[in-house]
């Protein structure tokens, strides 16, 4: 019996352990260090056996698993920076010479990327990537990537909307999607490594800008808010990948909390905390939000409760709860981080979480990529991983924070 095939066999014993304790009363749960632990290791097994299988795929990098076949795609797309980032964060937890190599490999398939200036998800490639590179190692090189990817997201920039440019599609004049928060966060590192402040003046604009356009009265957003280039007025606000243009899609809700959640960090304008605490209060008070927290892909979807979940959509509230946790009142931050611990229970389970060597090696089943255009639905989504795993590991060092063992939690 080989060391690979022995610690499976350790791992899933211990997951049968903590499960079956969850399936009692809380008082006899497995205590969260240990779902933590069982989770990370499962999650470590499974990078590294799809690492190896992709190692020698010249730039391919993993999309999702449909059909018993693995998706994959090249640098261009927009997921390609998160298995990189993934396994980023795995070395973090688990600092060993065969994850950092790794690491190195995927971030270096999507370098090139830091030229591209069709696209606003260079955070997602390259932040995820490469600023987590730099983040644990230091490596210079890294810095002028994002740099780089900083210069050319800039160009999408326009200073009269004062909005960054999500697509170049002929259906809309100016869309800005709700995604596209989630790409501030290079421009903040970029502002703060260089002196630049257009950067940083560039991001507040934007989260600016669609705070007022993107959100409705009950702090539910849409999905694409498109300008007329001329009168700067929006021309359009839809749901593009949600149920309706009125619907609330989770995945895109999701986002926006993230993306202020970060917005506060960066400049403690708590302008910026009170919309993240407001769309919270949305997601968390819905009625259509399951008790796992995991939710379904849109909270109006028609035939909830018998709707697909999205389990990306549950990684990233949860990650984003657990940082707010550290910014809100006493109150507020037991509330969060109880959800915050529900979810990671439960996507840690059998009910979410794939066998080990299954699932195309990715950690997470169940993910809604876009349900309108039948694109990835039901299936695992490399972010869903990335942002479960930023999620365990920001949660880990709060427990470790209570027992002063580690500084305070700051972004990722």
């Amino acid at each position: 019996m080989n060391i690979k095939t022995m610690k499976t066999i350790k791992l899933t014993c211990i997951l049968m352990a903590c499960l079956g304790m969850a399936a009692c009363t809380r008082e006899r749960e497995a205590p969260m260090t240990a779902v933590i632990g069982a989770a990370l290791e499962n999650a470590e097994l499974q990078a590294l056996q799809m690492a190896e299988l992709l190692a020698g795929e010249e730039g391919m990098l993993p999309r999702s698993f449909e059909k018993g076949r693995s998706i994959t795609s090249d640098s261009r797309w927009w997921c390609s920076g998160f298995f990189p980032g993934l396994l980023w964060y795995l070395y973090e937890n688990d600092p060993k010479p065969e994850l950092l190599d790794y690491a190195r490999l995927y971030t270096a398939r999507v370098e090139k990327e830091k030229h591209n200036t069709g696209t606003h998800d260079l955070g997602f490639m390259l932040g995820c990537s490469f600023g987590n590179g730099l983040r644990l190692t230091g490596d210079t090189a890294c810095r002028s990537v994002l740099l780089t990817a900083a210069e050319s997201l800039s160009t999408r920039y326009n200073p009269a909307l004062g909005v960054i440019k999500s697509w170049d599609n002929a259906k809309w004049q100016y869309p800005v999607i709700i995604d596209n928060m989630m790409n501030l966060e290079l421009l903040f590192r970029a502002s703060a490594m260089s002196g630049d402040s257009r950067f940083r003046d560039i991001c507040i604009s934007h989260a600016d800008r669609t705070m007022k356009e993107h959100y409705r009265a009950d702090f539910s957003s849409y999905h694409v808010v498109s300008y007329d280039t001329v009168t700067g007025v929006p021309e359009a606000r839809q749901t593009h990948q949600g149920y309706s243009d009125a619907s609330a899609w989770s995945r895109g809700q999701a986002w926006g909390l993230y993306g202020y959640t970060v917005m506060y960090r960066e400049t403690r304008d708590a302008r910026y905390l009170e919309h993240a605490k407001s769309v919270a209060y949305f997601l968390l008070s819905h009625p259509a939000m399951p008790d796992d927290y995991i939710p379904y892909w849109d909270f109006d979807a028609p035939n909830i409760p018998h709707e697909l979940r999205d389990v990306s959509a549950g990684a990233i509230i949860c990650s984003a709860l657990i940082e707010m946790s550290g910014y809100v009142d006493a109150g507020l931050s037991k509330r969060y981080l109880q959800v915050a611990e529900t979810q990671l229970r439960a996507l840690a389970s059998p009910a979410y979480t794939a066998g080990t060597g299954t699932n195309g090696n990715f950690i997470l089943m169940h993910g809604v990529g876009s349900a309108p255009h039948s694109s990835e639905v039901d299936v695992p989504l490399t972010y869903a991983d990335y942002y479960y795993v930023e999620a365990l590991l920001r949660y880990r060092k709060l427990l470790e924070m209570q027992e002063g063992r580690r500084a305070p939690l700051a972004g990722a």
